[in-house]
């Protein structure tokens, strides 16, 4: 009876553990480079796809998926709903991308290769998709790429125009951050499918890649995946004014756990504020079979960012919260 008793006890504390651990949020297929985006108090996720095998040794991502949840916990998937296939320029993979909401239609800005032809020698591209739902079907919003590799030559390798990111400040003025070795950022115009003045390099201490643009009252983080001993961590800075200076500001994620990358997308939903991620938890999972994770995000009294604890039990149920 002792025996049956203590096995009994064992189980159930193995299946509490499960149903406690939240992270990774996303489990029946591998996803990364997470993008929130609150709409009519829903939060959507567009990540990208890892699709490599375990044989793999890149990354294979054929298309972006859409997740959606109104309590944090309990995700919505919605499926494929872009792919590089959409663009007729674009020959690569659908690596990070953001999608934003502007006068009822939703912008979303990936990267991926261009093709060698007349409008490019081909490297990353950033191009936009438009559609008038947050779940699609998009289309590409103008039919060739926002930005080409030969619009920035601070960095000699192909790939330095990946991750983009988009802002829309409390004026109405929309900027697109991206990059790879270096951070670059732009104005858009209104119709957010054109560029409004020149691509400006800023020098941010040991940025790599994955920049994701925030506010918070008058402060302004840049958060990106910087330069750690063994994988990339999560680092920021902070500015008065979106355009600079900057201020380094330190760490503000460790390593992601069995994952060389680590990809940050922040936002504020019900009163909280939520950090994304991918990691390679997942079984099988690992650098080019990632998962994206989600824990919370907390602010010192002088508003430096707290530095997250990146978790298994990830975050509570906004009904939990409110009860």
């Amino acid at each position: 009876m002792k025996f049956k008793t203590i096995f009994t006890c064992l189980v159930i504390f193995g299946m509490t553990n499960i149903l406690q651990a939240q992270n990774p949020i996303i489990s029946e297929i591998f996803t990364a480079d997470p993008a929130p985006l609150v709409y009519k108090n829903t939060v959507y996720l567009y990540a990208g796809h890892d699709g490599a095998t375990l044989e793999d040794t890149n990354y294979k991502m054929p298309d972006w998926y859409v997740f959606s949840s109104k309590d944090m916990v309990n995700w919505t998937n919605h499926g494929s709903k872009l792919s590089p296939a959409t663009f007729s320029w674009a020959t690569g993979e659908a690596y990070a991308a953001q999608c934003i909401e502007r006068g009822g239609k939703f912008y979303w800005f990936v990267s991926t290769f261009h093709k060698n032809d007349d409008n490019s020698k081909g490297g990353a591209a950033i191009g936009v998709a438009v559609s008038n739902s947050p779940l699609g079907p998009f289309k590409d919003a103008i039919g060739k790429a926002l930005v080409v590799n030969e619009m920035t030559t601070d960095m000699k390798h192909a790939w330095d125009d990946i991750d983009p990111t988009v802002f829309i400040d409390d004026d109405g003025q929309a900027y697109l951050f991206w990059g790879n070795g270096s951070c670059k950022w732009v104005k858009l115009k209104k119709n957010m499918t054109e560029l409004d003045g020149e691509i400006t390099t800023l020098n941010i201490k040991n940025f790599i890649e994955g920049p994701w643009i925030y506010k918070r009252k008058d402060l302004y983080y840049l958060i990106y995946a910087g330069r750690g001993t063994k994988a990339e961590m999560i680092e920021y800075a902070t500015s008065k004014n979106i355009q600079g200076p900057w201020e380094y500001r330190g760490i503000l994620a460790e390593n992601a756990p069995k994952s060389f990358t680590i990809h940050p997308g922040v936002i504020d939903f019900k009163g909280k504020t939520y950090f994304f991620y991918h990691n390679g938890e997942l079984p099988t999972g690992g650098s080019y079979r990632r998962s994206i994770c989600v824990d919370n995000l907390y602010f010192n009294e002088d508003g430096s960012m707290q530095k997250v604890i990146l978790t298994k039990e990830g975050v509570k149920s906004i009904k939990q919260l409110n009860n």
